[in-house]
């Protein structure tokens, strides 16, 4: 492995010995900031990419958000003794900020980048500390200016790079430091004006405040690592746009706009864990955004919401969206406890329902035009991810009408899932290799990574078969599943689904040996410290839903934390035997807060005040009321 865990598994460290580049995103209200860093043979890499979301380029356009590449000839940069400095990298460490420690001659210099909590601006912070015997006079390249202007719908966008920096002399064992500031504005705004110091003490406490709730122990650094950097990857993009507090992907495409896997599927129900209130928020805003669009004539329901929530995006139909939202705002409802989200929800989980039973084919299942891979691999006219998210989905929503003593209602969803769960069998279930296992939709004769889905949803007739086809060579490389046999398309999604079904399944080993590869390749490999998107499509994106379904492998697989109710929920630990505990301390759900504690002889739930609400042995399922 490339990398090693630092700082009791609050960091990652790369000891640079050969060439290698990478880069990572970091994220706060107002910007986001793609960095590319390390060293090629024509030297140190260090280039900004900033992503202004609510300054856009063309009106309504998915990826139109204002960025671009910051080039070096209008950053400043040192000059020692007047002659331009070429900087040797030697030590990487990312906390949540990226920081780069290079020598040059008897010069140490650090750059220390993030981004603003905020504001449209991100920064690098430089410091230069004299290791010679000889005094050197510092000056720069250039001392900042406009970079770029570019007409958009809302006026002239303007890039501008700013520095404190002064010509100085520094004496032998003295230090110097100095900070760039990347901000963008439309030319009626003035330009930012922040302390980048305070800038830089804000963005240590917004990672505290998204790495401190569900704080994950089990004595293996890799796995408490792992989480500690997907809750931040998964909570750091949220932008404030004009329609509230909105959660994004990101990944250079996909800013100021939602999808229903992304944030309604994926990332809300994992935040409902958390207690946070923006992330909370923005959770509710991406499941408002699609009530607009619930009429009685019952049309499909938009895949995204996009440019601020002023348009749609359904280029690829109906992908099983309504089942999409059916699943996550329903899970999601329960799971924060609280009557007046789940009032408010209600009507929309309401709709979906009737959405989806008259999506119900002569086969008894959930049809829809595609999935959510948007036509990229053939899903027929009914696949198995709308028919199980929709299964799933009508047992949450029951579960929620019995909160609000709708019982007819109630009734009504149980005996749909009920159907449903038969019609997946009759449907879907198949002998593919010998292993009886899914056929991802009718015509489907090859094994899809996405037959993992029953699994998710506590549907275990074909558990054994499935886990064995889900790891078989037919699907599992060493990097994760590939989307489809015999194709090179691996998507993090539904690797991290087939691993949270493994576990959820009760093929404890199994799942705690795929995890630990996926965690340690993700964590401490080529491409770090956080899950992505798919490869060789997307370049590995670190989209942040991805990092939200691998904290669901620990809450929903490992765990298996199922909701009943407003302030109930289920819970079936496991424990694999390469470790000796799992504690998961902080979790703030169903109206509480509340910790977990696993180990050998079995588990205990215990709320805040610390009374004990449920204990029992590994593999038995209690429920907690909170």
């Amino acid at each position: 492995m490339r990398w090693n865990i630092t700082r009791d598994g609050n960091a990652i460290e790369w000891l640079v010995t050969d060439l290698h580049t990478d880069d990572i995103e970091m994220a706060g209200f107002g910007c986001a900031d793609i960095v590319k860093y390390g060293m090629t043979e024509e030297g140190f890499v260090l280039l900004h990419h900033p992503v202004f979301p609510t300054l856009r380029t063309r009106p309504n356009n998915t990826h139109a958000s204002y960025q671009l590449d910051i080039d070096d000839a209008f950053m400043p940069r040192l000059i020692a003794d007047g002659e331009k400095i070429a900087e040797t990298l030697k030590r990487v460490e990312i906390d949540g900020t990226l920081i780069l420690e290079c020598t040059v001659g008897d010069l140490a210099v650090t750059h220390i980048c993030y981004p603003s909590t905020e504001a449209r601006a991100t920064y690098e912070a430089v410091t230069v500390r004299n290791n010679g015997a000889d005094a050197v006079k510092l000056t720069a390249t250039t001392y900042g200016g406009e970079v770029d202007q570019k007409l958009g719908p809302m006026g002239i966008n303007i890039t501008e790079v700013f520095t404190d920096f002064e010509d100085t002399v520094l004496a032998s064992g003295e230090e110097y430091t100095y900070y760039i500031v990347i901000c963008g504005r439309v030319a009626n705004e003035q330009p930012v004006n922040l302390c980048p110091a305070d800038e830089y003490r804000a963005r240590i406490r917004n990672i505290e405040r998204l790495v401190t709730p569900m704080k994950l122990d089990t004595g293996n650094a890799t796995l408490d690592t792992m989480f500690r950097f997907a809750k931040l990857r998964a909570g750091e993009s949220v932008f404030d746009t004009m329609y509230g507090l909105m959660h994004s992907p990101g990944g250079f495409s996909y800013y100021a706009a939602t999808w229903c896997n992304d944030q309604v599927e994926y990332a809300g129900p994992y935040f409902a864990y958390t207690g946070d209130d923006d992330l909370l928020e923005a959770s509710m805003n991406a499941y408002r955004m699609y009530m607009p669009f619930m009429s009685s004539r019952y049309e499909p329901i938009p895949s995204s919401v996009i440019a601020e929530g002023v348009d749609f995006w359904n280029g690829a139909g109906d992908r099983g969206d309504a089942a999409m939202y059916l699943y996550g705002a329903s899970r999601f409802a329960l799971t924060t406890g609280r009557t007046d989200y789940a009032e408010e929800l209600l009507p929309a989980i309401e709709w979906c329902a009737e959405y989806c039973k008259r999506k119900i084919n002569d086969g008894g299942v959930v049809a829809s035009d595609r999935d959510e891979l948007e036509g990229r691999f053939p899903t027929g006219t009914a696949n198995l991810c709308t028919s199980t998210l929709a299964y799933s989905g009508y047992l949450c929503a029951a579960s929620l009408e019995r909160s609000f003593c709708n019982e007819e209602k109630a009734a009504e969803y149980e005996e749909i899932a009920k159907n449903l769960r038969d019609n997946i069998e009759t449907y879907f279930g198949a002998n593919i290799h010998g292993m009886d296992t899914y056929k991802y939709f009718a015509e489907c004769e090859i094994l899809r990574s996405w037959i993992c889905m029953p699994l998710c949803v506590g549907i275990y007739d074909r558990a054994a078969e499935t886990v064995k086809a889900l790891s078989s060579e037919w699907l599992m490389m060493p990097e994760g599943m590939l989307t489809a046999e015999g194709c090179p398309t691996i998507w993090d999604r539904s690797t991290l689904y087939g691993l949270r079904g493994i576990f959820a399944a009760g093929d404890t080993e199994k799942g705690a040996e795929l995890l630990m590869t996926y965690a340690t390749n993700r964590l401490l490999g080529e491409r770090v410290p956080y899950a992505v998107e798919a490869y060789p499509e997307g370049g590995k994106r670190h989209l942040s839903g991805e990092s939200a379904l691998f904290c669901k492998v620990i809450t929903e697989g490992i765990l298996d934390m199922t909701p009943t109710g407003l302030s109930a929920f289920t819970i079936k630990p496991s424990l694999p035997a390469t470790l000796d505990h799992l504690y998961m301390t902080g979790i703030r759900a169903h109206g509480g807060v509340f910790d977990v504690f696993v180990e050998k002889d079995g588990y205990k739930v215990v709320r805040s005040d610390g009374k004990v609400l449920a204990a029992g042995s590994l593999g038995e399922c209690s429920e907690v009321r909170i």
